[in-house]
């Protein structure tokens, strides 16, 4: 294989932009080993007592994740965001404006690699102020195993778990798209019945969580590693799909709504594909 290398007049802005997207691909695939690292070795010195102190504030803190996390706008603020955002860059393209007194589910497509904690998505959407967004990727898992340029296939006949929470919470529905989102990354091949995805299935029934064998381009050349492409991702937020209250939906509420966001979503990719870069043959596949 001929590798690409990077050029040595990358200008500094770029640079820093790349250096930010290789911390969160860190932090993504290795700080919480690090962090376990650091603490077992804690714990095996003279300096124990840390490693107890902290024990004790993860028992105190396990359920702020549930409960709206701690934010932070020191750390909301920092530089290390904008660099990251212009990296692709990243454009939210809103269709429609949002009424603040209401809570919203905003169902987003594709990819996922994590599943969702009930339990924080009801803590937002059913705080009565209202002005809460609960992002939920609906594909989960399993559709981070298909995740590769040129997908749309969506798993979302049987994910039906986000529409239940909004019928129960009375938060309204939006569909949200993002466009160049699977561009990001190549993925090792895949197809179902092969022993690579016989293995993923394995691991996800297990870990919970997917494990696609991906890969992108490096930090000095652009021919292999876990750095995504500098490709523009324009995520478009749809028109809300109001929803009535309803503390013990049945199954034909559920389905009913069900069916009624499955035609918002196509609609959303519809009008705004071209725009973004598809062609007018190519369209979702739900499954």
């Amino acid at each position: 294989m001929k590798i690409q290398f990077a050029p040595l007049n990358v200008p500094l802005q770029r640079r820093l932009q790349t250096a930010a997207v290789l911390q969160w691909v860190f932090s993504f695939l290795a700080l919480a080993q690090c962090c376990l690292a650091a603490f077992v070795l804690l714990a095996l010195s003279d300096w124990w007592m840390g490693a107890l102190l902290y024990a004790g504030w993860l028992w105190l803190d396990w359920d702020t994740p549930t409960t709206g996390g701690r934010r932070s706008r020191w750390v909301r603020n920092w530089t290390v965001w904008e660099y990251f955002r212009d990296y692709f860059p990243l454009t939210l393209v809103k269709t429609v404006d949002l009424d603040p007194t209401k809570n919203y589910i905003f169902g987003f497509h594709p990819h996922g690699l994590v599943s969702s904690c009930k339990s924080s998505l009801s803590h937002l959407v059913s705080r009565p102020e209202g002005g809460n967004v609960a992002v939920i990727a609906v594909g989960g898992a399993p559709e981070a195993l298909d995740a590769r340029p040129g997908a749309l296939t969506l798993q979302v006949k049987n994910r039906k778990g986000f529409i239940k929470l909004a019928l129960k919470h009375g938060a309204q529905l939006v569909p949200v798209f993002s466009f160049g989102e699977n561009e990001l990354f190549d993925q090792m091949e895949n197809p179902a019945g092969s022993p690579l995805r016989k293995l993923q299935n394995r691991l996800q029934s297990i870990m919970g969580v997917a494990m696609p064998v991906f890969h992108a381009r490096g930090v000095f050349q652009y021919s292999f590693g876990l750095i995504p492409y500098r490709k523009p991702i324009h995520t478009v937020v749809g028109k809300p799909i109001p929803v009535r209250q309803t503390s013990c939906p049945s199954s034909e509420d559920i389905d009913g709504l069900h069916k009624v966001y499955l035609q918002s979503l196509m609609e959303l990719f519809e009008e705004n594909k071209r725009t973004y870069g598809l062609e007018e043959d190519q369209h979702l596949t739900f499954i």
